[in-house]
């Protein structure tokens, strides 16, 4: 767990995501937290997004990933648009799903310290510590390991490089590995 912006983020439960869901103060929070949550993918992935990379799937250009290694298409899956329909019903952004308003004449998109301020007074409000935008990514890959999604696939989803680097992001409760060993009789 995260402590003074050390250690691995928390990973989130379904009743803590729901509460952090409901801290966020509006729709384009809870969407840009969506995406990295629905898809596994980096904040700073989320916040290069632009509105033509958004349709039925959500596309991470290979421009704005993480080592720049491929581009990768995510589907979006039913809560996710129902998160993303309600953002752009109210605002129709132009150019970055997350634009910032900041400084109108560049154009540019929400900065990553905006996104960690917003996170933070949202995880004040939920009353949840340990939490980061690198939380959204862990839980979503260690909910889908859990669920037996294998790691090949769990590994195209999130464009780790190697599945030793997407084994260092999982989680292994104590509980699994109590069933584990109850396998063996």
């Amino acid at each position: 767990m995260k402590v003074n912006g050390n250690g691995q983020a928390k990973i989130l439960s379904q009743v803590e995501l729901d509460r952090l869901f409901a801290g966020f103060d509006n729709d384009r929070d809870r969407c840009l937290f969506g995406i990295c949550f629905h898809t596994g993918c980096r904040i700073s992935e989320a916040l290069q997004l632009t509105v033509n990379d958004v349709g039925t799937t959500i596309t991470f250009r290979k421009s704005t990933t993480k080592g720049k290694k491929g581009t990768r298409s995510i589907p979006v899956n039913p809560a996710l648009r129902k998160i993303l329909d309600l953002y752009l019903q109210k605002f129709q952004p132009d150019s970055y799903l997350f634009p910032s308003f900041h400084n109108a004449r560049e154009k540019g998109h929400l900065h990553r310290s905006s996104a960690d301020l917003i996170l933070r007074n949202a995880c004040e409000r939920a009353g949840l510590k340990g939490v980061s935008t690198h939380s959204f990514r862990r839980s979503a890959l260690t909910m889908m390991s859990n669920r037996g999604v294998p790691l090949r696939v769990i590994q195209k989803i999130s464009g780790h490089s190697s599945l030793e680097v997407l084994q260092r992001y999982l989680e292994v409760s104590d509980e699994q590995i109590g069933a584990a060993v109850g396998l063996l009789v």
